[in-house]
């Protein structure tokens, strides 16, 4: 008996001492799990976290003798920078000079005996890149100085003018890429620099011995090239690239990865910044925001509910950081614009291949955010496409996407020239592609209307408009009826489906008149990639309801002589 008794007990020690060991292993386990989180997050601090949980007193020892170091050897800094500014910064000052200025140059340029000051530093790891490939910083920098720098400036009816830029004061994050790593000393191959982050750029601009404002646009003028020059030539994803050691240097230079095309669909919801009327909105979209990269969709006039339907594309230099803005405005005529709001898209959020529908919250400024008043919403269909990728994606906003290999072939040639031979007619006249065709439409059915009749029903109907080409179709009345099902199909002949829009409208008929209960509007994207689909979409400006869809895309191309 004591044989079985020392057997249990035993058994039961050593089981308990088991699950003892498991659940230490286990808390071991979490804790290490936990740390190595802890650990990931620091790793991913930026200099904006670091500020906002550490005190400028807590900051790293070495950034504060960075710091002192940097006013020791300011006066030498502030000679070769001044001199390396001028030979950089004036070329791009004359390349976007206004048209009512013939000439920029600098006359004198000293940055002052204030030092700028280092606020913060991350080390920021870059996706897709391993460790051995390089180490990027970023260093947030704030400099209140105060330069002496003059700028002579040359209008175009000979009226020269000496302009001092005064008061400036900058805060902004500036990327250090120490890349290639090798074992030689100083163990990089060169360093690369950017204006990462520009939080702010504060200046004036006063004519030595008078007042710029007496003459009106010159400042304003000086002020938007000035901002251009920062923007193209330091402000990332540009770089500045400083060989340390012998090598060709050129795989780290900006080069363009992919092209964003963007379609402005509409706008709905609009805030009024008229008095009278209603506003007169137009959109302005930018990755970078300069004057030439930058476009300006058209005034659509006494709308607080828009339809542009307008195609832009964009170049993309770095999908992991860039953003495409759009600022809606409301057009004063001869007065400067009204801002409605404006918002943001990651070009990281983006699937290469593949079109997002998106609507956007206008907001009234991307940085702060603190008005948090309603001012309306944004479509737009974008579709990211990396440079190297175009033969496997889809692309609805090249117009040759739906030809055949063929018809490619009767385009143009292999070498990109106008195909010759069947190409061409008998006369060599150039041949045209010009893709269309035919999209049904059923309208199914509607679900959970709004009431609209006194007696607590509605007698609806759909009208479906092709808004380019004005064609119209309507079903029959359902009386008395909140789910009414049609299960009628429309036919449209579609000439030019890039730049066509379907617009249905729910009505109520009535003896005496009718009423609009709400509407759909949609481009044909979905229908040329897909083919055929259905779906189910919301009423807008109705309280409820739903219009249920079918569609059908056949492509018809035929052939001009042009």
């Amino acid at each position: 008996m004591s044989f079985f008794t020392g057997l249990i007990i035993g058994m039961a020690i050593g089981l308990g001492l088991i699950i003892a060991y498991a659940r230490a292993e286990n808390a071991r386990s979490r804790r290490r799990s936990d740390l190595a989180k802890t650990v990931a997050t620091f790793a991913r601090m930026t200099v904006k976290d670091s500020k906002a949980i550490l005190p400028a007193e807590f900051y790293p020892p070495w950034l504060n003798w960075l710091n002192s170091h940097l006013d020791k050897l300011w006066p030498y800094i502030d000679e070769a920078a001044s001199e390396l500014i001028r030979s950089n910064v004036e070329p791009v000052l004359e390349q976007y000079r206004p048209v009512i200025l013939s000439s920029l140059k600098f006359s004198k340029l000293t940055l002052g005996t204030v030092a700028p000051q280092f606020t913060g530093v991350s080390i920021v790891e870059v996706e897709g890149e391993n460790v051995s490939g390089g180490v990027t910083m970023e260093l947030e920098m704030q400099w209140d100085g105060n330069p002496n720098i003059v700028i002579d400036v040359k209008t175009r009816v000979g009226v020269k003018l000496p302009i001092q830029v005064k008061n400036i004061g900058f805060t902004g994050v500036f990327r250090i890429i120490f890349k290639p790593l090798v074992d030689e000393f100083p163990c990089f191959g060169a360093v690369s620099y950017s204006l990462r982050e520009k939080k702010k750029l504060d200046f004036t601009l006063k004519i030595v011995g008078g007042d710029i404002s007496t003459i009106p646009g010159i400042s304003d003028a000086i002020e938007e090239t000035i901002r251009d020059a920062i923007e193209d030539s330091i402000t990332w994803p540009v770089r500045k690239i400083v060989p340390i050691l012998l090598g060709n240097y050129s795989d780290l230079e900006l080069k363009p990865i992919g092209t964003l095309e963007v379609k402005l669909v509409q706008a709905k919801d609009l805030t009024n910044k008229d008095v009278v009327g209603k506003s007169d909105p137009f959109a302005v979209l930018f990755i970078r925001p300069l004057r030439e990269k930058t476009k300006t969709s058209k005034t659509i006039n006494n709308q607080l509910n828009p339809i542009w339907n307008e195609h832009f594309e964009f170049i993309v230099e770095d999908a992991s950081t860039q953003h495409l803005t759009i600022r809606v405005f409301d057009d004063e005529g001869v007065q400067a614009s009204e801002l409605i709001g404006c918002a943001q898209v990651p070009l990281k959020d983006l699937e290469p291949g593949k079109v997002k529908d998106v609507w956007l919250k206008l907001v009234k400024d991307l940085e702060v955010q603190r008005d948090t008043k309603y001012r309306g919403q944004v479509q737009l269909e974008l579709l990211y496409c990396p440079f190297g990728t175009e033969s496997n994606i889809k692309n609805p906003f090249n117009p040759d996407y739906a030809l055949t290999t063929l018809e490619k072939a009767l385009k143009s040639g292999n070498d990109g020239t106008e195909a010759s031979g069947i190409g061409k007619t008998a006369t060599h006249k150039k041949r045209e592609v010009i893709v269309r065709g035919v999209l049904s439409v059923t309208v199914i059915s509607a679900e959970d209307l709004p009431i609209v009749d006194l007696l607590g029903k509605a007698d609806p109907y759909v009208v479906l408009i092709m808004k380019k080409s004005e064609t119209k179709a309507k079903t029959r009345v359902l009386n008395e009826n909140l789910n009414p099902i049609w299960n009628q199909t429309f036919d449209f002949v579609v000439e030019d489906a890039l730049h066509e829009m379907l617009i249905l409208e729910v009505w109520d008929h009535d003896t005496f008149g009718k009423d609009k209960i709400g509407r759909v509007i949609m481009t044909l994207t979905r229908a040329l990639l897909e083919g055929e689909f259905q779906d189910s979409f919301p009423l807008e400006g109705a309280k409820s309801g739903r219009l249920n869809l079918h569609f059908k895309w056949t492509p018809q191309p035929i052939f001009r002589d042009t």
